[in-house]
């Protein structure tokens, strides 16, 4: 876990005399915090990084010398210019120095203040690195920060570092505080691992013809090799094209055919490790036809019929039968069941006197079988030889005189706007109707005009006038008598105002 800090960059570089005369005997060395001190020349400056990251020193070949891991040597302190301070005006060591992240390229280290801070008061900390096998400890920073974590970049693969760290005053550098075992900076390898889609979790159907394209993500560092096999083998290249990228595999196929269909393996390993994902592809088609069809039986206007299941599913599961007939007259098809799941049927209601053939499809989910199996023999409806006996009845008279079921009712019209007399009639035979106006008949005056229609007579009389007010009387006349009906139509202007 990183903690925030914030600090200045600095380069490492060797103590200073003036810093080393500073320091107490119990350090036995001291650690430059000078703002102008250069760098030794075995050592290079870095070019200053943000938030408290520094980069490492390029090593010398002194450096480089394999060594047997032991305690570094302190070098000798030089002479001092000036007498050491006492050791209550420097700060004691820092607490708690811990590293905190190891990169392929970086080290992270962090620590707490000391528990003294010196009379003088704390200006800083000074973080240093000694390589393995070197003598000299060389300073990260070339003057003291007021950070309490520093990240170290820029370092090479195969280096480890023992690493101190000394609180800083204006008295001098205390004791430093040194991390016990040295660290090594190694390649970071995270394991591979594969994401499959949710689609791909299943079986992956898909129909002959179509293409299969399957991109599989993973991960892994550094990249990892990506193979896959069809059914334990190796993939047919000139049929299936695979091509990896650094976080994902793409399986293609172009064209499927039902020879496709398998599991497929995507396996990903990096240094001695793996990990694997089965992809199970369906590549079906549609089904054959029944393998045959026999009209068992035919009695009264229905047939029997048995088939057997197409020996080619189409490489899924049949969803059912789809039976059609066809009458020997026209030849049309029509179906009679659809996704019937037996193999055997029974067809009725066929039309006495006529011969069907009959015929039966599979399906599955591509559809039906491209063909069907269809009966060789016709079935005949016979007709049965039945005497119709009709029970005797007494035949109804329904012949009727004319009545009215409606009379006429009385109205009242505006001049100018034409105006209708509604009447009922019942009566057998069917009676003719004669209109009259105050007794007098009006058949063909243009004026009116009359309907009969379903025992509904009606009389329309265009735009009156006031002269055609008067009664008006509807009369119904058949073989068997006549009836009449009669009303009053006024016919006045509204008021005027």
């Amino acid at each position: 876990m990183h903690r925030p800090s914030s600090a200045t960059t600095c380069a490492l570089q060797p103590d200073p005399p003036a810093i080393l005369a500073m320091r107490g005997k119990a350090t036995g060395e001291a650690l430059a915090c000078g703002p102008e001190e250069t760098a030794s020349e075995s050592t290079d400056v870095p070019t200053t990084e943000p938030s408290g990251e520094v980069a490492a020193p390029k090593s010398t070949g002194e450096e480089q010398a394999p060594k047997p891991q032991e305690p570094a040597p302190q070098a000798p302190a030089p002479a001092a210019s000036k007498p050491a301070p006492p050791s209550e005006d420097v700060p004691s060591a820092p607490l708690l120095l811990a590293v905190e992240d190891v990169s392929d390229s970086s080290v992270t280290v962090s620590w707490e203040p000391p528990e003294r801070l010196g009379k003088l008061g704390l200006q800083g900390y000074v973080l240093e690195l000694r390589r393995q096998g070197a003598l000299e400890w060389v300073p990260v920073n070339s003057r003291p920060m007021m950070v309490t974590q520093q990240t170290v970049r820029n370092l090479a693969l195969g280096d480890k570092f023992f690493i101190r760290v000394a609180a800083v005053s204006s008295a001098g550098a205390g004791p430093p505080a040194v991390l016990d075992q040295p660290v090594h900076i190694q390649r970071i390898i995270e394991a591979p691992k594969i994401r499959v889609p949710r689609h791909l979790r299943q079986t992956y159907v898909r129909q002959v013809g179509e293409m299969i394209n399957l991109q599989i993500p993973f991960q892994g560092n550094p990249k990892p090799q990506a193979s896959w096999t069809h059914n334990g083998h190796a993939l047919d290249s000139q049929r299936v094209s695979v091509r990896t990228g650094d976080q994902d595999s793409i399986l293609f196929i172009r064209s499927a055919q039902r020879s496709d269909s398998g599991c497929y393996e995507l396996t990903v390993q990096l240094e001695g490790l793996e990990a694997k994902a089965a992809i199970d592809i369906l590549v079906i088609d549609k089904p054959g036809s029944p393998s045959s069809i026999r009209l068992l039986d035919v009695w009264g206007c229905n047939a029997a019929l048995k088939w057997t299941p197409p020996q080619d599913t189409g490489n899924t599961e049949i969803l059912g039968y789809t039976v059609q007939k066809a009458d020997k007259k026209t030849g049309q098809w029509f179906t009679v069941l659809e996704r019937y799941h037996p193999t055997t049927c029974t067809i009725s209601d066929l039309i006495v006197g006529n011969s069907y053939s009959f015929r039966v499809f599979s399906e599955n989910r591509c559809g039906l079988s491209a063909s069907a199996a269809v009966t060789k023999e016709l079935a005949h409806i016979q007709k049965t030889d039945i005497v119709a006996k009709p029970k005797s009845f007494v035949e109804r008279d329904f012949s009727e005189a004319p009545s009215f079921t409606q009379p006429l009712a009385d109205h009242t019209s505006t001049p100018g706007y034409s105006t209708q007399l509604f009447c009922s009639v019942r009566a057998s035979p069917k009676p003719r109707i004669i209109w009259m106006k105050n007794k007098m008949d009006i058949q063909g005056d243009p004026k009116y005009r009359a309907l009969s229609e379903q025992g509904v007579c009606t009389l329309e009389i265009r735009k009156p006038s006031p002269f055609d007010s008067g009664v008006y009387t509807c009369k119904a006349i058949n073989v068997l008598g006549e009836a009449s009906v009669d009303c009053r139509l006024e016919v006045k202007a509204s008021a005027t105002h």
